[in-house]
């Protein structure tokens, strides 16, 4: 299970990066532009897809009070985008320090943002953090293109393995 689990974290950090490095390049009324879809604009899907890995770290990781990255966050693209590169390593690296698959089916007990407790095993919370990058990677391509960016990252899994 730990293998499966680091590939995962693997893809997903390199997922990232490759939409980390075309939207840096892009200028901000392009991330900002109103597109129709799940959130408002690039950077708002982006901003999520960061601040969800993060908070599902920090639950990981026990934090005793997990906040929102977004909504504590006032900097620029590049630096949130910094941040989200870090909070994927960060659950690369938690799924490495984790010895034995008892480890991994160690269930957890959460708050969500509404303050509602929940519990699942750790397992089932990493697939449900790369489950959910990948879905909204899918609609940056879509919102991508709708925005005008002509560069489009192939992201799919077999790319990665066997890059």
């Amino acid at each position: 299970m730990k293998e499966l689990l680091l590939q995962m974290a693997r893809y997903n950090i390199w997922a990232n990066k490759q939409f980390i490095e075309i939207l840096l390049k892009v200028e901000d009324e392009v991330l900002d532009k109103e597109i129709t879809s799940s959130f408002p604009s690039i950077r708002a899907t982006a901003y999520h897809m960061w601040s969800a890995e993060d908070i599902w770290l920090q639950r990981l990781l026990l934090t005793e009070q997990p906040v929102w990255a977004q909504s504590v966050f006032d900097g620029n693209f590049g630096e949130a985008a910094e941040k989200w590169q870090q909070s994927s390593q960060g659950l690369m690296d938690f799924v490495d320090k984790q010895y034995k698959d008892e480890a991994l089916r160690h269930v957890l007990q959460y708050y969500n943002l509404k303050k509602v407790s929940f519990k699942m095993p750790v397992y089932t919370v990493l697939m449900q953090v790369f489950n959910h990058a990948t879905y909204h990677r899918g609609q940056l391509v879509t919102m991508m293109r709708q925005a005008g960016i002509k560069k489009i990252p192939g992201t799919d899994f077999h790319t990665f393995s066997t890059k």
